[in-house]
């Protein structure tokens, strides 16, 4: 599943006291597996102050999950 690289990637930006949503944005743009039309209609009426952050949908098909409760990513296998 491409979504628990990305997961491993964010959950380690998470720990840090200056997170924000855009940083996980920043961060999935440097992996070249994030489905970018898709994680768009994913997040279609995204909005920070209440959602926290985007998901991301990965081209296998795989979500890299945002977990507000948690305030952590999960990957999910999710077909397209």
């Amino acid at each position: 599943m491409q979504a628990q690289a990305l997961v491993r990637a964010l959950n380690a930006l998470t720990k840090d006291t200056q997170f924000s949503y855009s940083k996980a944005r920043a961060a999935a743009r440097q992996d070249g597996n994030v489905d970018w039309p898709g994680t768009k209609a994913r997040n279609d009426g995204f909005n920070p102050e209440v959602d926290g952050c985007e998901s991301f949908l990965m081209r296998d098909g795989s979500v890299c999950e945002w977990m507000p409760g948690k305030f952590s990513y999960t990957a999910c296998d999710v077909k397209k």
